[in-house]
């Protein structure tokens, strides 16, 4: 074990993460304007229950990715995820209705957790514990990293060729290529999972599911953090670009504001991750969640742009800090052999924020307008950072 001793097959699996994380950025940023110019739906309820749809499968899809992985094996149920992905560009690209679109959604979320929560258990099972923190903060930075360029590139595109089809054919190439390198590059790491269990301490939790979700500190702290996080990025996905719009900002400048955020979220994880390998990972939690919640708080006060950029910038800094402490928690908290299951119900509850925060958002904004319902979920955010403040106990380093 270690990250020297598998270098090539842990560099595999960061690339096929950025190919995942490439396949969400392509819809970050155009999404809302596709549904207004193709389809004429300018509620932001309807507009975000694309979100909603993608936020609940992948949830789901997490958890049982958890589940299976002991079982059907690990490189298995990555090669299912990229097989569900293949059809959703041309779903998209040959939508007629609304519907179509939450179908393309609904395969896009199961796909991403059998994908992404693949990739984020095999780094953890070829690393061991020196560098777990650091290969968590490589996996997230490639994933995000690749949500914001393209992010960014298909807005791009979308600018100068229209909202479709050209942008969504970069999910063709990118479909084909994660299925490619999954079946002739990755192997299994489930031997991986026996040789670390010879050494660990950690008790076996009873019921992984509960434990993780409500009853121990450590987990249920980080999960509800990171149901939170997800929520406010949920929000953002669909609000920000319609407040922008709303501001009579461009397309192209939207995608850059946009982009900022996971742009920094993506690189900053390079240093993060490590850090949570040195440093106490509550405070880094903590933090990482204030910040958040501050940087959510001041988006609807201002109309510079390069004010909106800056609070982009604290907001991709704040989720950086927290985003591989999340999964480094967990795993240094739960046995190997439970660790996969326990990472999954993390993921079933911090993705269906994704859900919550869409629909969440969609409501009040619907009702109150988007300053009250970007506030709301700032404050939310900031509550959060408390309950890991004076619930959470420190974690051993």
């Amino acid at each position: 074990m270690g990250l020297k001793e598998n270098w090539v097959q842990f560099t595999l699996l960061v690339i096929i993460t950025f190919f995942v994380g490439g396949m969400v950025g392509i819809e970050r940023t155009i999404f809302p304007n596709f549904a207004e110019s193709e389809f004429g739906i300018t509620s932001a309820t309807a507009v975000l229950s694309f979100i909603t749809a993608f936020g609940f499968s992948k949830a789901f899809s997490n958890y049982f990715t958890g589940r299976w992985a002991n079982k059907l094996g690990r490189k298995n149920l990555l090669i299912i995820g990229w097989i569900i992905a293949l059809p959703i560009p041309i779903i998209l690209i040959n939508a007629t209705i609304w519907t179509h679109v939450i179908g393309a959604n609904i395969l896009l979320g199961i796909s991403q957790g059998m994908t992404w929560s693949s990739t984020v258990v095999m780094k953890i099972d070829l690393i061991g514990e020196k560098d777990r923190g650091f290969a968590m903060g490589i996996n997230e930075f490639a994933g995000y990293l690749a949500v914001g360029i393209f992010a960014f590139l298909s807005s791009l595109i979308a600018a100068n060729y229209g909202l479709t089809p050209y942008p969504f054919y970069l999910g063709i190439a990118i479909s084909g290529l994660g299925l490619l390198l999954s079946i002739f590059g990755v192997e299994d790491t489930r031997h991986h999972v026996q040789l670390e269990a010879t050494s660990n301490q950690n008790k076996s939790l009873k019921n992984i599911f509960w434990e993780t979700t409500i009853k121990d500190k450590t987990l249920s702290s980080v999960t509800q953090a990171g149901m939170i996080n997800n929520l406010n990025d949920g929000m953002l996905w669909g609000l920000l670009p319609i407040m922008l719009l709303s501001m009579n900002v461009s397309t192209s400048n939207i995608g850059l504001v946009a982009a900022i955020y996971p742009a920094v979220w993506g690189i900053g994880q390079l240093f993060t991750g490590k850090m949570g390998d040195i440093y106490n990972r509550k405070y880094l939690l903590f933090y990482g969640m204030l910040f958040q919640g501050l940087a959510i708080v001041f988006l609807p006060l201002s109309n510079d742009l390069f004010f909106l950029g800056v609070l982009s910038f604290v907001l991709g800094i704040g989720t950086a800090l927290v985003y591989p402490t999340f999964l480094t928690t967990i795993a240094f908290a739960t046995s190997p052999h439970q660790r996969a299951e326990s990472i999954g119900t993390f993921r079933l509850w911090r993705d269906s924020g994704y859900a919550f925060g869409a629909i969440l958002s969609g409501i009040l904004s619907d009702l109150f307008g988007i300053s009250i319902a970007i506030f709301a979920i700032g404050g939310l955010t900031i509550i959060s950072s408390l309950v890991i403040k004076f619930r959470m106990p420190n974690p051993k380093l």
